[in-house]
Formats: C-alpha cells, structure tokens, sequence
C-alpha cells in the first residue's frame, strides 16, 4: 500500500463527502437562495441543482428517495425521519420551518446540517436559513387569517366575567 493519497479520493466530488440528507438540504437552500420569490421547487429541480453542485460526477442512488421521503417533515417516516423539507403539494418541496405541521414520529430528528458536517462553501447557507426561516415565521403569522384573529374576540368580555357571560347565555334555556 502506498502512503501517497489516491488521486481519485483527492478528486471525489464534495456530494461524496457529505450525508445525502445533508446533500438535499443544500440543494433546496441553494434554490431558495437564488429563487427568493418562489415559494416551492419541484423534486426533479431539487435533484437537478444538486447535480450542478456535484460537477459532473453523479448522485448517489439514494438522493431521489430522500428528496422524495426520508427528508420531507410532513410525510410518515419510512426509514429516514429527517425534518428538512416540506411538502407543499404533492411532488413539490420548500425548506422546513419551525411552525410547520410534521408527522409526529419525526419529533426531534435534524432540520438543517451540523456546521462541521458540510464544507466551508456552504457555511454561509445556515446563516441565510436562520434570517430566512424567522423572516418568513413573521410573514406567516403576519399573512395567516386565523392567526389574524387572535385576541380579537378579547373585548367580548371585557365588562364582565366569563362566567358571568354563559350564565347570562344561559338564562331561559329549560
């Protein structure tokens, strides 16, 4: 055996170096990123976008399925729990957000990659997640008609107890 390192494993793309999951929250980080009104992307642009970042070589055999299942918050678990995309419609995924609906056997299982688990190129992608999921946690309870109605029916008792009030609904019925 040699000391010298393999060229091959000098050459092996970043995508190798990474989780698939971690992989697949890249991807859908780097389209939000670069397509900041679009809401959704599709699961084939998902894979596309990470293709481009793996420079030609090809991705592994199981990133369609995490893109698919094993990362998607709101799909029953089967295997892979992973809470890093949503899907908004069938066959369209975003990016998880806290406040999200999520199947509850995901309970506490990974949203975004650990820093030391990708490269420094995509460090910068966890900084931008964290302004852009509060960002957008603001927006939806800003945009939400029935989170709009909270506290709105907080004068309906503002003379008088609560009790007080179903008593004096009550009064009659017999």
């Amino acid at each position: 055996m040699s000391a010298r390192i393999d060229a091959e494993e000098l050459m092996a793309p970043i995508a190798q170096q990474l989780r698939v999951a971690d992989e697949v929250w890249i991807a859908a980080a780097l389209l939000h990123r670069e397509h900041p009104k679009r809401q959704d992307f599709s699961i084939e642009e998902i894979v596309e976008r990470a293709g481009k970042e793996a420079r030609g070589a090809a991705l592994r055999p199981g990133f369609r399925v995490h893109v698919n299942q094993h990362c998607v918050a709101n799909r029953p678990p089967n295997p892979g729990r992973y809470r890093m995309l949503f899907e908004t419609v069938p066959g369209r995924r975003r990016l998880f957000r806290a406040g999200d609906n999520y199947d509850r056997a995901r309970e506490g299982a990974k949203i975004v990659p650990a820093r030391e688990d990708i490269p420094s190129e995509y460090a910068a992608l966890l900084d931008w997640y964290r302004e852009w999921s509060r960002d957008n946690a603001e927006d939806r309870i800003k945009n939400d008609p029935l989170l709009a109605l909270r506290g709105s029916g907080r004068k309906l008792w503002a003379d008088e107890h609560a009790d007080e009030y179903v008593r004096r609904l009550r009064e009659g019925w017999e």
